[in-house]
């Protein structure tokens, strides 16, 4: 089994990471993790390459994700929630799926991914919701050919109390890990 894993925090020991961290360790199989703060990867620039053939114009480490989406059985989703929606790096490596989107809508082409399964890790505070940034990152997950994508989940009080200790959202991290370590799509 191999999973794919998203990180949209900035912060290497934050809410997000805790919750990643009880992921990782209880997850079987390969695991890459795309730092979004810290990896070499550049938003889309809208060259229209994808729009005439497959792959990307831009050379950079987006290369190795579109490998190993190939063939992996899961992709996550780990954001916090910065007004109401995913981080920006986040947006920003997710602006790269484009050429998944191209493949099914201007080139009438499969995208040579294999179904998937996805699910989304949100963490915030404040008077935000997570509503629209669960909604972008389902839409991220479909152009990544996630077939079945678990409910949401969310610790979404991190101002009073810090992730690791929202017994819900632990819970559903773990509901994750069964859900990602069951049968294929």
């Amino acid at each position: 089994m191999k999973t794919l894993i998203f990180n949209g925090s900035p912060r290497k020991n934050g809410d997000t990471v805790s919750l990643l961290k009880i992921l990782t360790e209880q997850l079987p199989g390969e695991v890459k993790i795309v730092e979004a703060y810290r990896c070499n990867i550049s938003p889309c620039l809208d060259c229209r390459y994808c729009k005439e053939r497959s792959g990307c114009a831009i050379q950079d480490e987006m290369q190795d994700v579109y490998e190993y989406l190939r063939d992996c059985d899961n992709v996550l989703i780990a954001s916090p929630v910065y007004f109401s929606e995913l981080t920006g790096p986040m947006l920003s490596v997710g602006s790269r799926l484009q050429t998944y989107f191209c493949s099914r809508f201007f080139r009438k082409e499969d995208s040579g991914l294999i179904p998937k399964k996805g699910a989304v890790l949100l963490v915030g505070g404040g008077d935000g919701k997570p509503d629209k940034a669960y909604e972008t990152a389902k839409v991220l997950l479909k152009n990544m050919n996630c077939k079945e994508i678990y409910p949401l989940v969310c610790s979404h009080n991190t101002d009073k109390v810090p992730a690791i200790e929202d017994a819900q959202a632990v819970a559903g991290v773990e509901e994750i890990v069964s859900f990602f370590s069951c049968a294929e799509v």
